[in-house]
């Protein structure tokens, strides 16, 4: 099968993580998407100062007993990265979410049973905030099989998480010292579509917090649906109307980002290699399509999946991951209607990119190639959001989600 791979690896700086042996595993994180209402300018005028030094933190799919969730410092200018530390995370800590203070680190581990459930679970830390090294503080069951997702609602008090195998959701209640309590509320989503490998049932992939922090939205896979979770009596309940949004049969979506201007939000679809642009009725809870378009380009007819979906700090760009065709595509967002128009297709530098993230800064963006065992990085031309290789990675197993954060003094 061809593939988008850059043989020309061996001129990157490589740092090697040793001593590993993992597993591979599935699905993305983030609360940061949504927690933003600000218009794109007011985001861009208050960008976190480059000068700042940024950690990131690595989810893998790594065993249990294992180090395997990673840290490095990063730097915004370069794109360098260097190896600082590493947790035990329990078994295959591949998604990751912080709290909006850094004190605590959530992490969804992908098993099939968990203290006596047919469950999965999500482990919580505590983070030291000189070093930033990681104390677990406990797990609990995430209410269903493969849990692939995980976000945190802060203002509600919620860890959300999204268990694809059961095709269900969960709310965690959050406790002060940052520990999880079991959960209040499991959506447990019903339904199929036409791809009959993969959507006989429902898949829940995603989860997150709307910005206003009014409602939580679960992208489903299997059932080829956004679907809407208020909270009542401090749990996690359908809204009315329950379906926010229903994408073409067979689209396979997979995961959502919100525009920082709380107006927009896109969808990733996984099986059809598309992005939707899509309207968001914040006092309704639901969306509708404002465009859809291809993240791959037409004369590519070899299997691609779709994987992540990401805005830019300053609300101008938007980046989705190729798994197949093993690039990021970039578009321009119309700032008044939310439509896209495509800027780039850019090689990931590896093969097979589950997920990716943006720094803070808006000056570098980190991609997870789960089959070539690397976390690359790319700089961002600001004006332009095309990206270019920093000439940077390091080497670790089944790297799956990656999370920035300022470091810690």
């Amino acid at each position: 099968m061809r593939k988008m791979y850059n043989h020309m690896r061996n001129s990157f700086v490589k740092v090697t993580v040793a001593g590993l042996v993992l597993a591979m595993s599935a699905c993305n994180t983030s609360s940061s998407d949504a927690n933003s209402t600000a218009t794109a300018e007011e985001t861009g005028n208050r960008e976190t100062n480059s000068e700042e030094s940024y950690m990131v933190y690595l989810g893998t799919s790594g065993a249990d007993e294992q180090e395997n969730i990673f840290m490095y410092s990063l730097d915004t200018e370069t794109g360098a990265l260097a190896a600082v530390g590493a947790a035990k995370g329990g078994a295959k800590p591949t998604y990751l979410a912080f709290s909006e203070d850094r004190k605590f680190l959530y992490a969804v581990n992908e098993k099939g049973d968990f203290g006596g459930e047919k469950s999965g679970a999500v482990t919580a830390f505590s983070v030291d905030q000189q070093s930033g090294q990681l104390t677990m503080l406990n797990q609990v069951a995430s209410k269903g099989t493969g849990p692939c997702h995980v976000s945190v609602d802060e203002k509600n008090g919620m860890v959300l998480v999204a268990n694809y195998g059961g095709g269900n959701v969960a709310a965690l209640p959050m406790q002060p010292d940052g520990s999880l309590a079991a959960a209040a509320g499991v959506g447990q989503h019903k339904g199929s579509g036409p791809n009959k490998d993969r959507q006989e049932g429902p898949h829940a992939h995603f989860i997150t917090p709307d910005p206003a922090n009014k409602f939580a939205f679960a992208v489903d896979l299997g059932t080829d649906q956004v679907l809407g979770y208020r909270y009542q009596d401090k749990k996690l309940v359908p809204n009315e109307p329950a379906v926010a949004y229903t994408v073409k049969a067979g689209s396979g979506p997979r995961h959502m980002a919100f525009h920082p201007n709380g107006r927009f939000a896109f969808l990733i679809n996984e099986l059809n290699s598309t992005m939707v642009a899509l309207s968001y009725n914040a006092d309704k809870g639901t969306f509708s399509e404002v465009q859809t378009v291809a993240t791959i380009p037409a004369d590519f007819k070899e299997n691609n999946q779709c994987s992540a979906v990401k805005v830019s700090p300053d609300g101008k760009f938007l980046y989705g991951a190729n798994r197949g065709h093993n690039s990021i595509v970039v578009y321009a967002i119309n700032q008044s209607t939310g439509e896209l128009k495509q800027v780039q297709h850019e090689n990931v530098g590896g093969d097979w990119p589950r997920d990716f993230t943006i720094d803070l800064t808006g000056n570098i963006l980190l991609v997870a190639n789960e089959r070539s065992n690397n976390l690359v990085t790319f700089k961002i031309d600001k004006a332009s959001g095309k990206l270019t290789p920093s000439g940077h990675e390091v080497q670790v197993e089944a790297p799956m989600c990656p999370e920035v954060v300022p470091a810690f003094k």
